[in-house]
């Protein structure tokens, strides 16, 4: 009888477990951009509107919450004041410099093709 109780017991933690697993589950949208210093602010906007139905169709499918992140560099690794707080929603390593560095390298990479 009590093994029977114990088991029962287990049941309902795995499933009020997987309850809230379910629940917690958040889908990340990174969208990476390196664009001409100019058209920085109008790329970040742009990312938002592209990806506004997928968010919808996403959530409505599988009842889970959506987050796009636009993470946009210029090419000489001018960005937005939003780029911190985008870029701090992201999990794991969050170096603000490596992208940065990332796209001066390939501007300055392009340029000497082109220039030689």
């Amino acid at each position: 009888m009590i093994i029977i109780i114990i088991i029962i017991i287990i049941i309902i933690i795995i499933i009020i477990i997987i309850i809230i697993i379910i629940i917690i589950i958040i889908i990340i949208i990174i969208d990476v951009a390196i664009s001409g210093d100019r058209n920085v602010i109008k790329k970040e906007a742009g990312k938002f509107l592209k990806y506004k139905d997928l968010t919808v169709e996403i959530q409505r499918m599988w009842n889970v919450k959506t987050k796009v992140i636009p993470v946009i560099i210029g090419a000489t690794g001018t960005i937005l004041k939003s780029f911190r707080k985008h870029v701090s929603n992201i999990p794991g390593n969050r170096e603000v410099k490596e992208p940065k560095k990332t796209a001066i390298l390939g501007t300055a990479h392009i340029f000497r093709k082109v220039l030689t």
